[in-house]
């Protein structure tokens, strides 16, 4: 009887998981056309993949509800299963853990191995389906419950109820424990600052938090948009990183808003704010993103305040721009305008860097020291020594004849793959007039050669080129003229980079 109840609700089981994985998929496409990206699926099988994969999940779904279908819905399950499985398995072997997608905006996060074993279990149930399914149709949960005697159906009933009882009864548990916890750590934050531990000048050893002058454990998590964002990208302007914890559930994270906003405003010199949010993209939305926070980042089961041992929210811990810890774990808004306080107080200004725009951002990318002394307008360019991606020298002094733009590039940045689409069409059709375009990566040459582009990659696997010119961020750009002098400001972010690829020389103006 067990085995056959097993089979009876695998099938609805199975059948509500495809159903929701392939509506929530088509209903956001961008996004997860953008997951298919991250896997390694090329640009072109990924437009295509990103229409006909929530299909065959739709149609799995479709298949499970009747019996005489309900085994080819099994293979089907079984088939796509092992073949995400796979997928995930070759990403987590190179290092890479990019946005599953796997329920659209309903749960969207890096994949990992509890990703790998919810596939796993998943496949589990589809292949015990398969094997119960050889032998003839498979039972239907009405003509199975209707072939029980009455004393099975209250039994069956009652253990169901009862399932259901204890489940909620667990949730609520959990629930106060966490609420639990969070007032907890909020005292404890208090009790500290009360104490003179949060606003003291030497922490001890039984601060909360990671060591400071520790490395800061690294990360890659998913903006609201669906853009992956490291550790490294945040700390690639060289300025202290301020990770803030927090919860759209969470009232003390929502009366905190207001003078996050007012801090990420008023000292964008000296400080970046990160907010680490729990939740959907579109809780978060709803509930942080109209007070301002220009970076909020969304992991799945608060792995990353785990790491950083952030035991509730709001918590927040200082990143100093050699990506190391700064502070112990400031835990509760007081502790936290503490260490915003203490910090702002001792970190001298530095260079604002260029906002982000709607279709790039400067300032995101390699991680780079400034230049001593970079090239200015009207200068020859620097001379430096790259190779194309056949290993052949090329010097940049060298480019004469034509005028040239020079794109400092980094297949890692996000918004550098945001414009990507957009630079291979202008790169196929550029306007009469329009600059030569140079692209300066640092990446590999096959990640060069992956691009697609017409235009000539040399590979800066160091950013010395840009270093040289003065480009602090990917993506970045510069003209320089036919006479290989520098003719243009650099040009921060997607935006910035397209206006001045569009220009044309005095006398070609319509």
């Amino acid at each position: 009887m067990l085995i056959e109840l097993a089979a009876v609700l695998a099938r609805p089981f199975l059948c509500v998981v495809f159903l929701l994985a392939g509506a929530t998929k088509l209903a956001d496409r961008t996004s997860f056309r953008k997951a298919l990206a991250g896997f390694g699926v090329p640009d072109k099988l990924a437009g295509p993949m990103g229409i006909l994969l929530p299909l065959a999940e739709l149609a799995v779904a479709v298949s499970l509800i009747p019996a005489r279908s309900a085994w080819l819905g099994a293979v089907g399950a079984l088939s796509l299963l092992l073949a995400f499985i796979i997928a995930i398995s070759i990403n987590l072997a190179l290092g890479r853990t990019p946005d599953c997608h796997c329920f659209g905006q309903l749960h969207s996060a890096p994949v990992g191995w509890p990703t790998l074993a919810r596939n796993a279990g998943l496949a589990c149930a589809a292949g015990f389906l398969v094997w119960e399914g050889r032998r003839g149709p498979l039972p239907s949960l009405v003509s199975w419950f209707g072939g029980l005697t009455v004393p099975e159906r209250v039994g069956v009933l009652g253990s169901l109820i009862g399932m259901v009882f204890f489940a909620g009864q667990a949730a609520l548990l959990l629930q106060i424990l966490r609420q639990q916890g969070r007032i907890l750590l909020r005292l404890d934050a208090l009790e500290m600052l009360r104490n003179g531990a949060v606003a003291g000048a030497r922490p001890s050893p039984t601060m909360p938090g990671l060591p400071t002058g520790s490395t800061a454990p690294s990360f890659r998590l998913s903006g609201l948009d669906g853009e992956t964002v490291r550790l490294e990208d945040l700390t690639a302007e060289r300025k202290p990183v301020l990770l803030l914890f927090t919860n759209p559930d969470c009232g003390p994270c929502q009366a905190l808003l207001p003078e996050i906003s007012d801090w990420q405003s008023e000292h964008r010199g000296k400080l970046r704010i990160a907010l680490v949010s729990e939740g959907t993209a579109n809780e978060n939305r709803a509930k942080l993103a109209e007070f301002g926070p220009s970076l909020i980042l969304l992991q799945q089961k608060r792995e990353v305040a785990e790491v950083y041992q952030a035991w509730g929210t709001p918590a927040a811990v200082l990143i100093r721009p050699d990506g190391t810890i700064g502070s112990p774990t400031a835990q509760g808004a007081e502790a936290i305008r503490a260490l915003v306080a203490r910090m702002l107080t001792a970190a001298p200004a530095v260079p604002i860097a260029p906002a982000p725009t709607a279709a790039g951002s400067g300032g995101n990318g390699v991680k780079r020291h400034p230049p001593s002394s970079p090239a200015k307008l009207g200068d020859p360019s620097p001379t430096v020594r790259l190779h194309d991606l056949d290993g052949k020298p090329v010097y940049l002094n060298a480019l004469r004849g034509q005028e040239t733009l020079l794109l400092f590039w980094n297949p890692e940045c996000g918004f550098c793959q945001r414009m990507l689409d957009d630079l291979r069409k202008w790169d196929a059709d550029s306007p009469v007039g329009a600059p030569k375009l140079v692209l300066i990566s640092t990446g590999t040459p096959e990640q060069g050669r992956a691009m697609g582009l017409r235009a000539s990659v040399l590979i800066d696997p160091e950013g010395r080129a840009a270093n040289m010119f003065g480009a602090q961020g990917t993506p970045m750009a510069v003209l320089v003229d036919a006479e290989c002098r520098i003719s243009s400001q650099v040009a921060p972010g997607a935006q910035a980079v397209f206006a001045l690829a569009n220009t044309r020389p005095a006398g070609m103006q319509r």
